[in-house]
């Protein structure tokens, strides 16, 4: 809540003029991409409509999916932010954790694209413990940044909000594994459709999906 605000505030006052927050969703999951999200913040001021708003944004885990989705509106419209995924024949090429990685990095690229600030004037900070390759960027890594940080968090939620669209439109196509229910993750109905039908083309098939 307010008090992952207190903490982003004041690494505003530092000598970066701008910090980036990015996240990934989806690493757990039997099927669909891994989806990563970058976003920078606004200024905000401490009792602006903005800070009111996005008081709530804490671990996108512990909103519920009403909650998740107005966040991810006021995100949207409000911040610079961009949205980028790795595949799931990406995941079963170069296991997870680099395709998270690499999910975070195109995400990043994207986001960079649209600031008009350089690099050296910002900061980044990567929810988990692995820096991302490649950048330029300062980095600091943040060990469950999405509790922690306020850019993290909303990264955290634009990021679920998109993946959890994606696995529902899916589940169109594919509707006996339930992915509108249970978004790829290994539910027992999940399992047991994979048991009866196979995989498809989103399944992870370096993942013990049959277990």
């Amino acid at each position: 809540g307010p008090k992952a605000h207190g903490e982003q505030l004041t690494l505003f006052k530092t000598s970066s003029s701008g910090i980036i927050g990015v996240d990934e969703v989806g690493r757990g999951c039997l099927s669909g991409p891994v989806v990563a999200a970058a976003v920078m913040l606004p200024q905000i001021e401490k009792k602006s409509f903005l800070a009111e708003e996005l008081a709530e944004l804490d671990d996108s885990k512990a909103l519920n999916e009403k909650q998740r989705e107005r966040l991810a509106e006021i995100v949207r419209a409000h911040c610079y932010f961009a949205i980028a995924e790795a595949s799931p024949s990406e995941i079963d090429q170069i296991n997870i954790l680099q395709a998270s990685l690499l999910a975070m990095r195109r995400a990043i690229d994207a986001l960079l694209l649209q600031i008009e600030s350089s690099p050296e004037q910002l900061l980044l900070l990567v929810d988990g413990n692995q820096k991302v390759k490649g950048l330029t960027l300062d980095q600091i890594t943040v060990i469950q940044g999405d509790s922690h940080s306020a850019s993290i968090a909303a990264a955290s939620v634009i990021a679920k909000v998109y993946r959890d669209r994606l696995m529902f439109e899916l589940s169109g196509e594919h509707p006996v594994y339930n992915w509108h229910t249970n978004k790829g993750y290994g539910s027992k109905a999940h399992r047991a459709a994979l048991a009866e039908f196979g995989v498809t083309k989103w399944h992870r098939l370096s993942f013990r999906l049959f277990d």
